[in-house]
């Protein structure tokens, strides 16, 4: 039985839906490969699309009236769980990210991504324009709290990630240019100190990013083999299955961080124009949708959401082809994972939701 005229289901928009329904199809290729053909990478990452694909209807579910009075309660417990990661979190990589929840871990960071812009939305979103003071150094207070906590872990890419998605929705609301100019300014000048702030590793990428022949087996050994990975698939590509660096074990986190470097090996240029294509399908579809919404709150979150996502493949794209240093990002919807994977298809359905009731 088709739902009623006025259930906003059938405003269900398929020219953002169908671009996701590509990547899904892209990352099970790319992971099957990056797996050597073992089909448990690929079984793995279809439960987390499961999951992660019954997350993004029911944020599609969700009015954004009522997501305004949620917003602040959510940030409030996600910025608790990130208090409670420092303290009894569990280590990995490294880094203390993660909180075991039975036979599950969650990064609470990852919830934050949505749970900032939203907050942030819902804040802004009744202030008038232009913007005070006092509501510009309470914005910055909320986008500098959450990120100072991942920097502790340390997580310095999903921090960057954190504090962009917040600025993002500080400038849509029509934060002066001014502020971010002193913002960037200030940044520019303290990075002597933030240099003597950051982990051993974390200098050594930097390094490896400035300068990768300087130790190529070590700081620069990721960036190396990614961009000998992608610059040997051509235009066309080496074909599935057939990529040299990914099949020879010579491209390190190659289901992860890495794997756009393996989807331009197999599949060359025209692969990853694809890919881009869909990336900024997704994108241009969120800012329509932002453009169109009928409220203030609802242009910020579907505006700020979008943004973020092609942020993230801004980023990915940028460190595996050596434009940007090696941060930890993950390829959106298309790398091996489950708590980023989640946040993203939940923040794109809260987008859908936006979408499903707006005016026509």
């Amino acid at each position: 039985m088709w739902p009623s005229p006025d259930n906003p289901w059938r405003r269900f928009d398929w020219p953002l839906f169908l671009p996701l329904l590509g990547l899904l199809v892209i990352s099970l290729l790319v992971l099957y490969s990056a797996a050597e053909g073992d089909p448990g990478l690929v079984l793995g990452q279809l439960t987390r699309f499961a999951i992660a694909f019954t997350a993004f209807f029911v944020a599609a579910a969700l009015p954004p009236r009522l997501l305004a009075r949620l917003a602040p309660y959510a940030y409030a417990a996600t910025t608790a769980l990130l208090v409670l990661v420092l303290f009894h979190g569990v280590r990995g990589m490294g880094a203390q990210r993660w909180i075991e929840l039975g036979p599950l871990t969650l990064q609470p960071s990852e919830l934050m991504k949505l749970a900032l812009p939203l907050t942030l939305a819902a804040f802004l979103s009744h202030r008038d324009f232009p913007l005070g003071i006092g509501v510009q150094l309470f914005s910055l207070f909320l986008i500098a709290l959450p990120t100072a906590l991942v920097l502790l872990q340390p997580d310095l890419g999903t921090s960057i990630l954190i504090a962009a998605s917040g600025m993002v929705v500080l400038f849509l609301a029509g934060a002066p240019m001014k502020l971010f100019v002193g913002l960037g300014t200030s940044l520019l000048a303290s990075l002597p100190v933030i240099w003597y702030q950051l982990q051993d590793y974390q200098q050594r990428r930097l390094i490896g990013f400035l300068n990768p022949q300087a130790d190529p087996q070590g700081a620069g050994y990721h960036i190396t083999q990614s961009k000998i990975a992608i610059g040997s698939g051509g235009l066309t590509g080496k074909g599935w299955l057939e990529g040299t660096q990914a099949q020879l074990d010579f491209l390190p986190e190659r289901h992860t961080d890495f794997a756009f470097a393996v989807l331009s090996e197999e599949f060359g240029l025209m692969g990853a124009l694809v890919l881009l294509g869909l990336y900024l399908s997704i994108t241009y579809r969120g800012l329509f949708i932002a453009f169109r919404s009928r409220d203030m709150y609802s242009r910020l979150v579907a505006g700020g959401l979008s943004v973020m996502f092609f942020a993230y493949v801004v980023i990915n794209i940028g460190m595996t082809t050596g434009v940007l240093p090696v941060v930890g990002v993950p390829l959106p919807l298309v790398s091996y994972g489950g708590s980023s994977l989640v946040a993203l298809l939940s923040g794109l359905g809260l987008v859908m939701g936006i979408a499903m009731r707006r005016e026509r």
